[in-house]
C-alpha cells in the first residue's frame, strides 16, 4: 500500500489538533510569564494531588468525561462543521469485482467517424449565403448554405431541353402509331419516329442523370423551371445527417471547388474512446468488454462504453495496442480530444469489495478504511484485509462488502484528524 511519511503525518496532525482547539473552545491558561517550568509543574502536582483528595458529586461533570472518551476513540474521528469544511473528503460505494480483472489505459477521446459528415458541393459554386453557423443543429435534409454554380445552371438548362425534345418526340411517335395502324403512312415512316423517340428518352435520363451526380435528388429535379423564376444556378447545400455543425469554413463570396468540405456536421450523443492497452493485457482483452471512462476536465463523472476493437498492430515504440470503445454521450459533455483513464473489466469470477488505493490508511499494523457514522461528521475506522491491486483498485477481502458506504478521497486527512485526537486524549490524561 502507499505509506505516509511520519513527517507529514504528525504536522497534518498538529494543524488539525489546533483548529479542533479553536473550534471547541477556550483551554487552561499557560503559566505566567514569571512562573518557571519547575514551579509549573509542582503547582499542577498539588492540583492534582488536591483534586484526587476531593469527591466528585457532579453527575454532568462525569457524564461529560463519558463523552469526551467516546469522542476520542482511537477508531472514531469526529469533524466540527469547520474542520469538515477544510477537508476534501468524499464518501461512495465500494465496487464489486476483481483487482487484477481490470485493465487500465490512458484513453483520448474522439468523434465517431461513422457520425461525422464533411459537406461541400460537388462541382466549383460561388457562396451566397450561409444559413448554418457554428454549434447549429440541423437535421438531415436541412440547407447549410446557398451556392451558386454555372456548371449546374448548364446542366439544368440541358435538362430542360432534353427534357421539352423527349416531350416531342413522344407526341409524334404516338400520332405516327395510330397512323401506322390506320395504313396511313409506311412502316419506314414509323420507325424513324420511334428511333427520334428513344433517343430523346435517352438523352433525357442523361441530363437526369448527370444532376444526380451534383446532388440532386428526383423531386429537386423534377422542380426544376417551376420555381418562381430563381436562377437555375442557385444550389442550396444540404446535411445528409443530423448532428450540430462543428466546422464552417465559408463566407458569403467565397469560391468552393468539388474537392472541398467547408462544413462539418457531427452526431456527439456517442463517441469513441481510444485506448492505449500494454502489451501484458492482451490475453484478457476482447470486444464486447465493459469499459469506465473517466476524464481530467470531469473527474466526479464515469462514462459506460463497450470494447468494439482491437487493433492487429502492436506500437513498436510505446508497445501498446490501440483499443476502441464506444460511449454515449446524450448531454454532449464528451468532447474530442479530451485525455482520460480507461478501466476494462475484464472476465473474472472472483468478486470482492473493490476500493481506490488512496483510499486504505496503514495505521501502525492494521490496514483501514473509513466508513461515514451516524451522526454528521462522524467517521469510524474499519480495519480490512487486503488482496490483490491493479487499476487503481485494491480487493477487501474482509471488513467491508460490495456497495458499501466508504471514504474513497480524503481517508488521510481523516487518519490525520484521528491520530490528534489520540494524542491529545493522551496528553489530558
Amino acid at each position: 500500500m502507499i505509506c505516509r511519511s511520519s513527517f507529514s503525518l504528525f504536522f497534518i496532525a498538529v494543524a488539525l489538533t489546533v483548529a479542533g482547539c479553536s473550534d471547541t473552545g477556550g483551554q487552561p491558561a499557560p503559566p505566567s510569564n514569571n512562573q518557571t517550568p519547575e514551579k509549573a509543574s509542582q503547582q499542577g502536582a498539588d492540583n492534582a494531588d488536591k483534586h484526587d483528595s476531593e469527591p466528585t458529586h457532579d453527575s454532568e461533570n462525569a457524564a461529560g468525561r463519558e463523552d469526551h472518551a467516546d469522542e476520542e476513540s482511537p477508531d472514531r474521528v469526529h469533524l466540527t462543521p469547520a474542520q469538515r469544511s477544510r477537508l476534501d473528503i468524499k464518501v461512495g460505494k465500494a465496487g464489486s469485482g476483481s483487482a487484477t480483472a481490470v485493465v487500465s489505459a490512458p484513453a483520448t477521446v474522439a468523434f465517431d467517424s461513422d457520425r461525422v459528415a464533411r459537406i461541400g458541393p460537388r462541382l466549383s459554386a460561388k457562396v451566397l449565403k450561409v444559413t448554418a453557423d457554428l454549434g447549429a443543429r440541423v437535421e438531415a435534409g436541412d440547407t447549410v448554405a446557398i451556392l451558386d454554380s454555372v456548371a449546374l445552371g448548364q446542366s439544368k438548362a440541358a435538362y430542360l431541353t432534353a427534357a421539352a425534345r423527349y416531350q416531342t418526340r413522344l407526341a409524334a411517335y404516338q400520332r405516327n402509331k395510330k397512323l401506322a395502324d390506320d395504313k396511313i403512312i409506311s412502316e419506314a415512316t414509323l420507325l424513324e419516329s420511334r428511333a427520334k423517340y428513344s433517343q430523346a428518352r435517352a438523352e433525357r435520363e442523361a441530363a437526369r442523370g448527370e444532376l444526380k451526380l451534383y446532388g440532386m435528388n428526383e423531386a429537386a429535379i423534377d422542380n426544376i423551371g417551376s420555381n418562381n423564376g430563381a436562377p437555375l444556378s442557385r444550389y442550396p447545400l444540404t446535411t445528409p445527417m443530423a448532428g450540430v455543425v462543428q466546422q464552417r469554413d465559408l463566407v458569403p463570396g467565397q469560391s468552393v471547388s468539388a474537392n472541398e468540405t467547408p462544413i462539418h456536421v457531427v452526431d456527439n450523443s456517442r463517441m469513441w474512446v481510444i485506448i492505449e492497452a500494454d502489451e501484458q493485457s492482451l490475453p484478457r482483452l476482447q470486444t464486447g468488454l465493459t469499459v469506465k471512462l473517466t476524464v481530467r476536465p470531469l473527474p466526479d463523472q464515469a462514462f459506460t462504453g463497450t470494447v468494439d476493437w482491437i487493433s492487429a498492430e502492436l506500437d513498436a515504440q510505446s508497445r501498446t495496442v490501440r483499443v476502441r470503445a464506444t460511449v454515449d454521450n446524450p448531454d454532449g459533455v464528451l468532447k474530442t480530444g479530451m485525455f482520460g483513464t480507461a478501466r476494462i473489466q475484464t472476465e473474472s469470477e472472483r468478486q470482492f469489495a473493490l476500493v481506490p488505493i488512496d483510499a486504505v490508511q496503514s495505521m501502525g499494523e492494521r490496514d483501514i478504511v473509513f466508513v461515514p457514522g451516524d451522526e454528521s461528521g462522524a467517521f469510524h475506522a474499519v480495519p480490512v484485509k487486503l488482496g490483490d491491486e491493479g487499476g487503481g483498485q485494491v480487493e477487501i477481502r474482509q471488513g467491508l462488502n460490495a456497495n458499501d458506504a466508504v471514504v474513497t478521497h480524503g481517508s488521510f486527512d481523516l487518519a490525520s484528524a484521528m491520530t490528534a485526537g489520540g494524542r491529545s486524549a493522551a496528553h489530558s490524561h
